[in-house]
């Protein structure tokens, strides 16, 4: 005898489902008799119809579901579900392909249902809604971090290439004596050694005469002062979001 069939079904009435972007074919596998029956529908991802979808596998009495984790396509399926369906089995695709070889749209749905039913499929971890949410925000905020530090490597580079040599001063450049310095420079106001001194924090440590060489011979032209001010923008409205992130992330953190 074949040893799949020698196999103890797990769970009689089970669901695979074959996920793409715009549709999904779903196949209950119903093995409550010798030979084991299937119901097979296609269903769009719409939120309508994934929740047409959701009543289908209800009216079937079938409380366990197995999908493959494609991409971020599974998702809304797995979002519709939850709090609705009992057992809910998430699949690494290499896992499910590795065991039923080459892949076949057309039988994925059922392939799934039939390794499912005999509760061989490993699950993939996924966390409460909540924490999902949290995961999120922090990964975003993960983004938005990592490109802020490259918008402020690119506005020193451009400070670099027109002989501005605050950094050599300063341990910060977005500190606030630095900044107001380089506001001064970017402006199209005159500007004397005193009025730079005046923008400079009185627990500067750096001495006068070292803060003015920094900036000696410093030659930016318009369109470089465009560029540094549109990157300077830039690494505000990026510190703003991570602030509001921050904020959402705690309030969030808080509440679950």
């Amino acid at each position: 005898m074949n040893g799949a069939f020698s196999m103890k079904i797990i769970y009689p009435r089970v669901c695979g489902i074959d996920v793409h972007k715009k549709f999904i074919v779903a196949v209950i596998c119903i093995s409550e008799s010798v030979e084991p029956v299937y119901l097979k529908k296609r269903f769009s991802t719409f939120h309508n119809d994934l929740i047409r979808f959701r009543d289908w596998l209800i009216q079937n009495d079938c409380q366990n579901v197995c999908m493959e984790s494609t991409g971020k396509y599974y998702i809304p399926v797995y979002n519709v579900l939850e709090s609705h369906i009992s057992n809910i089995v998430v699949a690494n695709p290499k896992w499910v392909r590795a065991v039923k070889g080459e892949k076949d749209d057309d039988k994925d749905a059922k392939w799934i249902a039939d390794l499912f039913k005999f509760g061989i499929v490993r699950s993939s971890f996924i966390p409460q809604k909540d924490f999902r949410i949290l995961r999120e925000l922090t990964r975003y905020k993960y983004k938005l971090v990592n490109m802020r530090s490259s918008e402020k490597n690119r506005f020193q580079n451009a400070l670099t290439s027109g002989n501005c040599k605050l950094d050599m001063v300063f341990t910060d450049v977005f500190g606030k004596s630095a900044s107001n310095i380089i506001d001064l420079i970017l402006s199209d106001n005159p500007y004397t050694d005193e009025d730079i001194l005046s923008k400079v924090h009185r627990n500067c440590k750096a001495s006068s005469d070292m803060i003015l060489d920094s900036i000696n011979g410093t030659d930016l032209t318009p369109v470089q002062k465009s560029r540094i001010e549109l990157v300077n923008d830039h690494i505000k409205q990026l510190s703003s979001n991570i602030q509001r992130l921050d904020e959402w992330y705690y309030v969030k953190k808080k509440d679950s």
